[in-house]
């Protein structure tokens, strides 16, 4: 037959093609997938996902090969053409494998001889990629991850062609393209083989499943433990330190999402080849809580943006289409085929087959999205990152609070920060990263200048700035041993709060913050309380920001605006980012501010301190390239304190309908907030609109059998526990 037409011939006649007859187990027998996989693999042809998933590679693999075999010499940073052929080429022969496993078609096994053969006549004689980026450039692309990348992906799509193919087209192949691979990455750049990071991860998953498919003991063993195979580095150390027990990965939601792929992927290639490992009962099955916990780290099916993150990345990707996938495959939770209805997509492999099964048999039951407390660091002591989840269902609230370790290099110096979801959107907002990922015109994809000088800085999220600067003065190396001390956590239908102390982020400066989210009666919603407590050795610039998504509605307090000439705030450390647009005093009585997101009004009422001020500004100022977002804040000031409270609460309401033009309940149902303070704690009470008073006491302690006593109105309060609610009716 002439192959021209085969892959369209096949991609339209899927169903009818008869498994191909599998070769005995030899030395070319494949290894990640055994031959019950592969038959698990077509008997799930019918199933919708899987069979929408199949003709989707068909699709691709045949326009590759419609285009003909491109293997260009590296050249262009990420988003360049030759950054982007060599993707393609690796996602195609990934596919390809696939396909010939599922359909037996030889054709498959010719497009990837063809292409690997295409890539034996360049490899050889690659050096350092000439837009090579950081200390270890790549070959094939510009970072050695992107070629770990390759290597990944690659590997496995030949596994599966790899018995189909002539002896001496394989030597060709395995001795200068994957084996040199697999020791440029792993002998070649030591430095970042043995690193406890996710760029180490890729690396030890690409050159460990390099090593199962090559019959290559050594390269299993050094992916595994380390160059040195002594266990200080490798897989099974990255496992251990770079989870907590939890299953929360150091780097934040979104690099746990890039990291869990190789994670995932090489325990199932562990698993496969050596189960006496018994790699996913590892540290309490800490890889697939990993999964879980991925999946819960995210709002209408996005990450929560800490750290460096881009936040249009979710749940629909590669990352997790495969971690789903294996962790249903391995646990039989029917969670997890809600969360692949969702992503709307079944993997080409074993797992993707019962995942799709699933699926198409109506067996899935809702994910569970829950309220955690995420313990962070490898024995989960090194702070916590709080998920406080009120109601159910795309629109329900979620408050974040960000008491976790730095992250590393990705992490950025914002400790005690919070954000909040409701109604479906982001509603109290945290920049993420400042990158346009594989834009060639900002800077190649990369992380851009402004990602440090504002997305990193701690004024750009919604915590604590002392005298203008960041967090440990935006020092890697200071903020990394240090974390918050976390105080104590609740959650259930009637209160969910977390509270947290950070010493060290500021010498001299201790902080406390408690965030509560709270319903009554006569609320629209839950609202969030906030109590931010400070001490300084000295007297000390005070600036809360609060970086909000929506159109400003009222201010409740006088300003003073800028309309002619737009001031910035500072001169470093994020505030040269910063626009003024008013400026006012604040009172007791009209220290709000309101805002429509969507549909829904929220109001901002808080304490002011004396002598504090107020500024409503915006991102964006110093940034001549437009590299930044436009986005609205509002800072509290309070100069020259040693001591200070800040009381806040967010509370949304009513409802703004303009295709048919009505309007609910635009203004505030809460009348009043107050505080006060005594030496057991804090009551934080607001006063509603109906009369009625819902009051929230909170300790400085945590200790579950201590009474605390605080004087409100002249009238002692007293509470027992950590925390306390007390409604109180009119």
């Amino acid at each position: 037959m002439n192959h021209r037409h085969l892959f369209t011939i096949a991609a339209l006649a899927v169903m009818a093609v008869a498994p191909m007859a599998q070769a005995a187990l030899s030395d070319t027998a494949p290894v990640l997938v055994d031959e019950a996989g592969r038959q698990a693999m077509r008997d799930a042809r019918q199933n919708p996902l899987f069979a929408a998933e199949l003709a989707r590679a068909m699709a691709t693999v045949e326009a590759t090969r419609q285009a003909g075999i491109q293997v260009p010499l590296p050249k262009d940073p990420g988003g360049g053409y030759t950054h982007e052929q060599h993707k393609r080429n690796f996602r195609a022969l990934y596919d390809a494998g696939a396909l010939y496993a599922i359909t037996g078609d030889k054709a498959y096994v010719d497009f990837s001889r063809d292409m690997l053969l295409a890539y034996a006549q360049i490899y050889p004689g690659l050096g350092p990629h000439p837009a090579g980026r950081g200390e270890i450039p790549g070959r094939l692309f510009w970072q050695t991850l992107n070629d770990s990348n390759w290597l990944f992906y690659a590997i496995q799509g030949y596994d599966a062609v790899r018995a189909a193919m002539a002896e001496k087209d394989r030597k060709i192949i395995e001795d200068k393209v994957f084996r040199p691979m697999a020791r440029f990455l792993s002998d070649g750049s030591p430095k970042n083989f043995n690193l406890i990071h996710n760029h180490a991860t890729w690396a030890v998953a690409a050159v460990g499943m390099t090593g199962y498919v090559l019959r290559d003991r050594d390269l299993v063993d050094k992916a595994l433990l380390g160059l040195d195979k002594s266990g200080k580095a490798g897989f099974l150390k990255q496992v251990d330190q770079l989870f907590s027990p939890d299953g929360y990965y150091e780097e934040g939601p979104y690099y746990q999402r890039y990291a869990l792929l190789p994670f995932i992927g090489f325990a199932r290639a562990i698993d496969q080849n050596d189960p006496q490992r018994e790699i996913f009962k590892r540290r309490d099955s800490v890889l697939l809580k990993a999964v879980r916990t991925t999946i819960n780290l995210t709002y209408g099916g996005l990450f929560f943006p800490l750290n460096d993150a881009m936040k249009d990345k979710g749940l629909a990707t590669e990352e997790l289409y495969q971690a789903v996938a294996i962790a249903f495959a391995r646990t039989g939770d029917t969670g997890f085929l809600s969360v692949a209805q969702m992503q709307g997509k079944a993997v080409l492999t074993p797992d993707g087959a019962a995942l799709s099964a699933g699926v198409a048999t109506a067996k899935a039951t809702p994910f569970a999205f829950t309220s955690q407390n995420l313990g962070d660091g490898p024995d989960g002591t090194h702070g916590s990152l709080a998920i406080l989840r009120a109601g159910s269902g795309p629109k329900h609230q979620v408050l974040v609070a960000k008491n976790t370790a730095q992250g590393m290099g990705h992490g950025h110096f914002d400790k005690l920060s919070w954000i909040f979801y409701d109604n479906g959107a982001e509603v109290v907002a945290d920049y993420g990263a400042a990158r346009f990922l594989n834009i060639e015109t900002k800077s190649g994809g990369v992380y851009l200048p402004e990602n440090t000088s504002w997305a990193k800085q701690t004024v750009a999220h919604n915590t604590l700035v002392v005298n203008e600067t960041s967090h440990f003065n935006g020092e890697l190396k200071r903020a990394q041993p240090l974390y918050p001390t976390p105080l104590f956590f609740h959650a259930d239908d009637q209160i969910r709060i977390v509270s947290a102390r950070m010493d060290g982020a500021y010498d001299g400066v201790s902080f406390t913050r408690t965030l509560a989210l709270l319903g009554h009666a006569d609320l629209d919603k839950p609202v969030v309380i906030d109590l931010l407590k400070v001490r300084s050795d000295k007297p000390a610039r005070l600036d809360l920001p609060l970086h909000y998504r929506g159109h400003i509605m009222d201010v409740g307090f006088p300003l003073t605006s800028n309309t002619e000439i737009r001031p910035v705030l500072g001169k470093g450390a994020g505030y040269q980012h910063i626009w003024v647009d008013a400026t006012g005093t604040p009172g007791v009585g009209n220290a709000t501010l309101t805002w429509l997101q969507g549909d829904r009004f929220y109001t901002y009422r808080f304490l002011p301190q004396v002598g504090a001020t107020a500024m409503l500004a915006e991102s964006g100022a110093g940034d001549p390239k437009f590299n930044l977002r436009r986005e609205p804040i509002l800072i509290q000031r309070l100069d020259n304190a040693t001591v200070a409270s800040f009381v806040g609460v967010l509370e949304p309401h009513g409802e703004y309908n303009g295709a048919a033009e009505y309007t609910l309940r635009g203004r505030s149902r809460i009348a009043g907030l107050s505080h006060a303070a005594g030496t057991g704690g804090d009551v934080v009470t607001l006063s509603l609109a109906t009369g009625a008073r819902l009051r929230l006491a909170i300790s400085d302690q945590n200790a579950a059998d201590a009474w605390h006593e605080v004087v409100v109105d002249g009238a002692p309060v007293r509470w027992q526990g950590p925390f306390a609610r007390f409604d109180v009716q009119p």
